[in-house]
């Protein structure tokens, strides 16, 4: 993977030097899997800081990010809980029990699939709908806080990394066989920076 250009940032820059080290080029200090461990320790703490830092404001954050997951799938169209399991890579019963635990919370229902009536579909709710929004200013809110919080240079040195991150997500989706799309819910100019995380069952 090329290194990833981070144009203007002066040397002292800690994150530069962080994404540097995390996705230089083979041959240089860090070996392959020392990189590929600091970046999935970094991305699994950024996740988790996320998350956690929003919890006193917004409890329903404590939703599963696998529930999550279904939700901004849904958002697009209804699905059959074999579909659903195809697009999550998961088994279809762990599917089930997830849009059990949607049902209940009034984020889903069952609908009749119009091409074969034995079978159902399940779809968003307004609720569910509203959860997404919700969920989704809430992380912007929260990530627009913390960039501010960073040095000129280091908030570069973040968005600089994106068009990297980015290919790092469409290798590591052509890897599994099936593409990750960002959310449908999200604007266009979110769409275009923004993947879809991996499945955290919690």
């Amino acid at each position: 993977m090329p290194s990833l250009p981070t144009p203007g940032l002066p040397p002292h820059s800690d994150l530069e030097r962080a994404l540097h080290h995390a996705l230089s080029e083979p041959g240089e200090s860090a070996t392959t899997i020392e990189r590929a461990q600091r970046l999935t320790d970094v991305i699994t703490r950024l996740r988790r800081a996320l998350r956690s830092s929003i919890r006193t404001d917004y409890p329903w954050e404590s939703l599963p990010m696998a529930q999550v997951e279904l939700l901004q799938t849904l958002a697009a169209a209804p699905l059959r809980v074999g579909e659903l399991a195809a697009r999550q890579r998961l088994a279809p019963n762990t599917v089930s029990g997830l849009v059990g635990k949607l049902l209940e919370a009034g984020f889903v229902d069952r609908q009749a699939d119009p091409g074969d009536r034995r079978t159902a579909r399940i779809a968003l709710t307004e609720a569910g709908h509203q959860q997404l929004r919700d969920w989704q200013r809430a992380h912007e809110r929260r990530l627009a806080d913390a960039l501010e919080s960073l040095s000129p240079a280091n908030r570069e040195a973040v968005m600089n990394a994106l068009p990297g991150l980015e290919q790092l997500a469409k290798a590591l989706a052509g890897a599994g066989g099936t593409p990750v799309s960002p959310p449908p819910h999200l604007p266009p100019a979110a769409q275009r920076s923004t993947q879809q995380p991996p499945s955290e069952q919690r």
